[in-house]
């Protein structure tokens, strides 16, 4: 059973981390880079099923340039 678990916790980072570099990959695309996005710790150690995603902090250049990007979205 501790195998199965520790196959379970595997695949859980795993799309956790396939999703974050999917995310930055798109994002700068748009010229949004956002540097210290991370996997959560404390939800990658509990049993939810996938751990959250952490976007961190972003300097007031990067937080404009996503406000852009989102607004030309809408339009």
């Amino acid at each position: 059973m501790l195998v199965r678990m520790v196959v379970r916790d595997a695949e859980r980072i795993r799309a956790v981390e396939e999703a974050i570099a999917g995310l930055k990959a798109e994002l700068l695309t748009v010229g949004v880079l956002l540097p210290s996005v991370r996997v959560d710790p404390v939800s990658a150690a509990g049993e939810s099923p996938y751990p959250l995603v952490d976007l961190g902090c972003v300097n007031l250049d990067t937080a404009m340039r996503l406000t852009a990007v989102l607004h030309e979205v809408r339009r």
